[in-house]
């Protein structure tokens, strides 16, 4: 009787948890995007100027953190910076257009449409991040 070792696919623990990191950080972009959209509301400017605002405030924030908590990354600078708001752009974009197709064609409700596509989307977003925002300098 031989001994046969299978090759594994598990997914090591430390990009597990990296991953779980990124949830939280978009957690709190949602949260700094909300309250950021809600004052510019409140001091009476146009709701695009709110959106506007509230995304980029949203957008720093997950930059900041993603750099320094989820990946630990010691890269600053216009590159990284520059490559994050790509993604960003880039993660907004397919949202849209995977929540669109959803609500559309899968006649799902509005907030389900959204729900189903998010974790495509933030997937797709953390690969991004983890091999070009960060690349060379992110740790599991």
């Amino acid at each position: 009787m031989s001994t046969t070792v299978a090759p594994t696919d598990r997914v090591p623990s430390g990009l597990w948890w990296q991953l779980v990191r990124y949830g939280l950080v978009g957690v709190t972009n949602t949260a700094v995007t909300l309250a950021t959209y809600a004052i510019v509301i409140g001091v009476g400017l146009p709701v695009a100027v709110a959106a506007v605002a509230g995304w980029a405030a949203g957008a720093v924030n997950g930059y900041r953190l993603n750099r320094a908590w989820t990946f630990r990354s010691a890269l600053t600078g216009a590159g990284p910076a520059s490559r994050y708001v790509v993604v960003a752009a880039f993660g907004a974009g397919l949202n849209a257009m995977g929540a669109t197709i959803a609500v559309g064609h899968e006649h799902l409700p509005r907030l389900a449409g959204e729900v189903a596509i998010l974790p495509a989307v933030t997937l797709v977003t953390f690969v991004l991040c983890r091999r070009w925002v960060f690349a060379g300098t992110v740790a599991a």
